[in-house]
């Protein structure tokens, strides 16, 4: 049955693990695992203190919004603070890093495209 309408309880929504993510409790609430999504897929990320992204580049555009706490994100060479509902958007084919260096855990909502299909 098709449903215009995509659900997903944050209580249910798939725990994943993404490589040099550490300190972090990742979990997909739209797209991918979590249910049907044509351009883009969300997920929410708590970080402990001192937890990090490890620099990585990536070709899909990627962007954040602080839910809680506050963070820093690096990419080409600049460092920024983000604090409380504070967004960034790291573009295609740029690096970046993150880290959570507070005393309280910072929570963060990802959107990001679909990776394109691979060719057969």
């Amino acid at each position: 049955m098709t449903t215009a309408m995509q659900v997903t309880r944050f209580s249910e929504a798939p725990e994943y693990q993404a490589p040099g993510h550490h300190a972090m409790r990742c979990l997909r609430v739209q797209g991918m695992e979590a249910g049907p999504s044509t351009a883009m897929w969300m997920a929410i990320s708590t970080i402990a203190p001192g937890g990090s992204i490890a620099p990585s580049t990536s070709s899909l555009e990627k962007m954040y919004v602080i839910l809680e706490g506050s963070v820093e994100m690096t990419s080409a060479g600049e460092t920024v603070r983000l604090g409380l509902w504070d967004s960034c958007r790291i573009a295609p084919g740029a690096d970046r890093a993150l880290v959570n260096r507070t005393e309280t855990p910072a929570t963060i909502l990802l959107a990001m495209e679909n990776a394109p299909p691979t060719p057969p």
